[in-house]
């Protein structure tokens, strides 16, 4: 169930995200190591390992992720070392980033700053 890291540290074994499901609302914040989906609406803040935002999902709130894929809205700051916002996306913020992907027909209404990757994931 757990494995070591590169660095020793415990890791958990891929599994099956955790889910925020169309026509779910959840105000407050979500901590999760693993990777997480929003097809409903969050308000708050979320940070984890892999975030995906479907079609039907809203944030309202910052998002720090190592891997952000957005289909949906997003009314906050992405922090991620990778970002990719795909032609259904909406971003209202700033998108701190390592790599960032643009699809055309994203919208994205803030400012883009490249950060390394050591400042991504605090």
């Amino acid at each position: 169930m757990f494995s070591k890291d590169k660095e020793g540290g415990e890791r958990r074994a891929p599994g099956a995200p955790s889910l925020l499901s169309a026509g779910m609302q959840v105000t407050g914040d979500i901590v999760s190591d693993g990777e997480f989906q929003i097809d409903g609406t969050l308000s708050g803040d979320i940070r984890c390992a892999r975030l995906t935002v479907g079609e039907s999902g809203k944030i309202n709130g910052s998002v720090v992720a190592d891997e952000c894929l957005i289909h949906g809205e997003v009314v906050g700051q992405i922090k991620s070392e990778s970002v990719t916002l795909s032609r259904s996306s909406r971003v209202e913020g700033d998108v701190l980033h390592d790599m960032l992907a643009i699809e055309p027909g994203a919208r994205l209404d803030g400012h883009c700053r490249r950060i390394d990757k050591v400042e991504a994931s605090t």
